[in-house]
C-alpha cells in the first residue's frame, strides 16, 4: 500500500461538508454558521452535528423560522466584516429570502458604486428523489444562475463538497452552494490532505469520443453509470461535471463537443427556461458547425413532484433514460 493510499479516508458527503465548515471556523475567526436548527439539533440533514459543542452558540447560531430575516442578518454581518455561512434548509424555502438574495446581496456592490462587497456563503439542499413531494423536491439552482452578482456552485463529489466551501468564503461576493440532498449519505474515499478546490472550472469526469454528456450534482452519477453501460455496447461517452452554474465554464464543454460532435445535457430542473436551455444555446452559438445533430436535453417532467416513489422515479432523469437517448443519438448518425 502506498503512502497516498494510507492517507485515504472513508467518509460521507455529509461528513465532507461538516469537515469543511469545521476547518473554515478554525482557520478564520470571522466565519460562523447560522440557520434553522443548525445548533442543538445538528442541522436538518445532520451536517452541523457536534459543531455547537466545538464552537459554541456565538459561532453556531440557531435562528428563528424566518428565511428573509436570517439571510438579511447574514448580509449585514458580511457587510460588517464577518464571513457568514448561512444554511437555508432547502432551496424551496430560499424563495422566502429571494428579495434578500437577489435584490440585496447580488446588487449591493453595484448599488454602492463598488464600495461594499457582500462575502456571504449561502448553503441549501436541493433536488428530488426522496419522496418529499412537491414543496420540498425542487431543483431551482438554475433560477439563481440567471442572476448577475452571485456565483452558483453545486458540488457532486466528496472532493468538491469538502473543498468548495473555503474557496467560496474567500470570494468577495455572494456564493450560493447547492447540495443535492440525495448525496448526503453517499460514501467514498477522500485524501487526508484534501483541501480547497477551484469553483471556476468544469471537470471531465470520464473521457470519451462518441458523445458529450453535460450534467452536474446527483445526475453526475447517473450519467457515469449510463456511460459504463453504453461502453459495453460500443458507445464511448464523455461525461462533464459542470460544478459551477454561474459563471458557466463554456470552454470545457465546447471543447468536448468539438471532439465528440454530439451533446446531451442531463438536468434535474424543468426543461422550460432551465440551465440546460442556456447550455444548449451556448453550444449552438459556440460550436454549431461542430455538431453532427441537434443538442438533446433530458430534464425532469414539467409537473409538481409526486410523492409516490414509482411516480417520482418517472418524473426524474434516470440511467435507463440516458442510455436510451444516447443510443438514439449515436445511432442517428452512425
Amino acid at each position: 500500500m502506498t503512502d497516498d493510499q494510507k492517507e485515504l479516508r472513508t467518509l460521507t458527503y455529509r461528513d465532507a461538508i461538516r469537515e469543511a465548515i469545521h476547518e473554515a471556523m478554525q482557520k478564520d475567526a470571522r466565519v460562523f454558521l447560522m440557520g434553522e436548527d443548525v445548533g442543538r439539533y445538528g442541522g436538518c440533514f445532520a451536517v452541523s452535528k457536534r459543531l455547537l459543542e466545538a464552537f459554541g452558540p456565538e459561532r453556531i447560531r440557531d435562528t428563528p423560522l424566518s428565511e428573509s430575516g436570517f439571510v438579511g442578518a447574514g448580509i449585514g454581518a458580511a457587510l460588517g466584516g464577518m464571513r457568514p455561512i448561512v444554511e437555508i434548509m432547502t432551496v424551496n424555502f430560499s424563495l422566502l429570502a429571494a428579495v434578500q438574495i437577489i435584490n440585496n446581496a447580488a446588487v449591493y456592490l453595484y448599488m454602492s458604486g463598488g464600495q461594499f462587497n457582500v462575502p456571504i456563503v449561502i448553503r441549501m439542499a436541493t433536488g428530488g428523489g426522496r419522496q418529499l413531494a412537491a414543496q420540498h423536491s425542487r431543483s431551482l439552482e438554475g433560477w439563481y444562475a440567471h442572476i448577475p452578482g452571485i456565483k452558483v456552485v453545486s458540488p457532486a463529489t466528496l472532493e468538491d463538497a469538502r473543498g468548495m466551501l473555503w474557496t467560496a468564503l474567500q470570494d468577495p461576493d455572494p456564493v450560493l452552494i447547492f447540495e443535492n440532498a440525495g448525496l448526503y449519505n453517499m460514501e467514498g474515499t477522500l485524501a487526508g490532505d484534501a483541501g480547497a478546490v477551484d469553483i471556476d472550472k468544469a471537470h471531465v469526469q470520464r473521457a470519451g469520443k462518441d458523445i458529450t454528456i453535460i450534467t452536474y450534482s446527483a445526475n453526475l452519477y447517473k450519467s457515469l453509470e449510463a456511460a459504463e453501460i453504453l461502453a459495453k455496447q460500443g458507445i464511448d461517452a464523455e461525461v462533464i461535471d459542470l460544478r459551477t452554474l454561474r459563471p458557466l465554464d463554456d470552454q470545457t464543454f465546447l471543447a468536448s463537443v468539438a471532439k465528440t460532435h454530439r451533446a446531451l445535457i442531463v438536468d434535474e430542473g424543468w426543461r422550460s427556461g432551465s440551465i440546460s436551455a442556456e447550455i444548449s444555446a451556448r453550444i449552438m452559438e459556440g460550436a454549431f458547425y461542430e455538431l453532427d445533430l441537434p443538442v438533446e436535453r433530458l430534464c425532469s417532467v414539467e409537473a409538481p413532484m409526486p410523492y409516490a416513489k414509482h411516480m417520482e422515479d418517472a418524473v426524474l432523469p434516470q440511467v435507463d433514460k440516458i442510455v436510451a437517448l444516447v443510443r438514439k443519438m449515436v445511432g442517428a448518425n452512425g
